[in-house]
C-alpha cells in the first residue's frame, strides 16, 4: 500500500508539474532590412598642399676654352728657333697638377688640333702612342705623366721631340706650362707659360 501511495504521490506531483500552463512563446518578429553599404571611417579634412619648393640651380661649372688657351703657346713654340722642319713630335697627355679634376683629354686634343697642319712637325698618331704604351707595359689610359715616360714613349715611336704639358694651381683657372724637349738628350729647347681661358 505504501508503494502505491508513493506511486500515486509521484504521479500527482508529475501531474501538478505538467498541469502548469506553459505559455507558448511566439517567435520574435523579423523585420526585413535593406542591405547597407559599409561606411568608411570619417576622414580628417584634407590638409592644404604647400606650394612646391623651387630647387636651387646648381652652380654652373666653369668650362675652359682649351683651344683658345693652348693656341698662343703652340704658335710661340712652332716659331721658336732650333726646331727642324719635318720632325716627328710626340704630344704627351697634359698632366693635371691642379687642386681638382681636369678634362685632360680635351686639353690634350686641343694641343693636337693646334699643331695640325703646323708645317714644322708631324705628330705621332694615337694608335702609335697606344702601341708604344703597351711596349712599356702601360695602359692606354695611363695618366701618371712624367718627363721620363714621355721621352721613353717618344724613343719607341722614333720621335725627335716631345711636348710635355702641365696644368697647375686652381682648377677653375689653371696655369699652363709647356716644354718642348729633345728626345735624344732630354734637353728642354723651348718653354712657355700661359693661363687657361674660360
Amino acid at each position: 500500500m505504501i508503494r502505491s501511495v508513493q506511486r500515486s504521490g509521484a504521479l500527482l506531483f508529475a501531474l501538478m508539474l505538467t498541469g502548469c500552463v506553459v505559455k507558448q512563446q511566439t517567435p520574435a518578429p523579423v523585420e526585413p532590412t535593406q542591405p547597407t553599404t559599409p561606411t568608411q571611417p570619417e576622414q580628417p579634412p584634407a590638409q592644404p598642399v604647400p606650394p612646391p619648393q623651387t630647387v636651387p640651380q646648381p652652380p654652373k661649372l666653369k668650362t675652359i676654352n682649351w683651344n683658345a688657351s693652348v693656341q698662343p703657346l703652340v704658335a710661340n713654340m712652332v716659331q721658336s728657333a732650333g726646331v727642324n722642319p719635318g720632325s716627328v713630335l710626340l704630344v704627351d697627355r697634359i698632366k693635371n697638377s691642379t687642386n681638382g679634376s681636369l678634362q685632360t683629354e680635351k686639353a690634350t686634343a686641343a694641343i693636337e688640333n693646334a699643331l695640325a697642319n703646323n708645317g714644322k712637325f708631324s705628330l705621332v698618331s694615337n694608335d702609335q702612342l697606344n702601341q708604344a704604351k703597351q711596349t712599356l707595359g702601360l695602359s692606354p689610359e695611363d695618366s701618371l705623366n712624367s718627363r721620363s715616360k714621355a721621352i721613353g714613349l717618344a724613343r719607341i715611336v722614333n720621335a725627335q721631340y716631345v711636348l710635355y704639358s702641365n696644368a697647375q694651381g686652381d682648377v677653375k683657372a689653371p696655369a699652363l706650362q709647356m716644354q718642348l724637349m729633345l728626345v735624344q738628350t732630354g734637353e728642354i729647347i723651348w718653354s712657355g707659360n700661359g693661363v687657361a681661358q674660360p
